[in-house]
């Protein structure tokens, strides 16, 4: 664990629409609740460069609102595309959402 762990939602806030735009460090990160898992994922598109708060969450990915690219909201993986969208590390305690603010980017292999 690292001791940069940032405050970033109350998880009853994220609760009631199953994703929120937060501030962590200075990134915009879109969290998502999914079957009762949070994840993080940088708020900007890679590929349009829309928010993906904004979009929606279907079978389990988030789905940008421009072009539909489909994430896996764990990895950041694109359904059908060599690109990965940033991603960090949650953890809940005590109802609050915690994120690391060093953002996860996979390569392809």
């Amino acid at each position: 664990m690292t001791d940069n762990w940032i405050l970033a939602a109350d998880l009853s806030d994220l609760a009631r629409r199953k994703r929120k735009q937060v501030v962590v460090g200075d990134q915009t990160v879109a969290l998502f609740l999914i079957n009762d898992r949070v994840f993080a994922l940088r708020d900007v598109c890679i590929h349009e460069q829309r928010s993906l708060s904004k979009g929606a969450v279907l079978n389990g990915r988030v789905i940008c609102p421009g072009h539909q690219w489909a994430f896996d909201p764990a990895t950041g993986w694109v359904e059908d595309q060599e690109r990965c969208q940033p991603s960090y590390d949650v953890r809940v305690e005590g109802g609050q959402v915690y994120v690391d603010p060093r953002p996860k980017v996979r390569i392809p292999a």
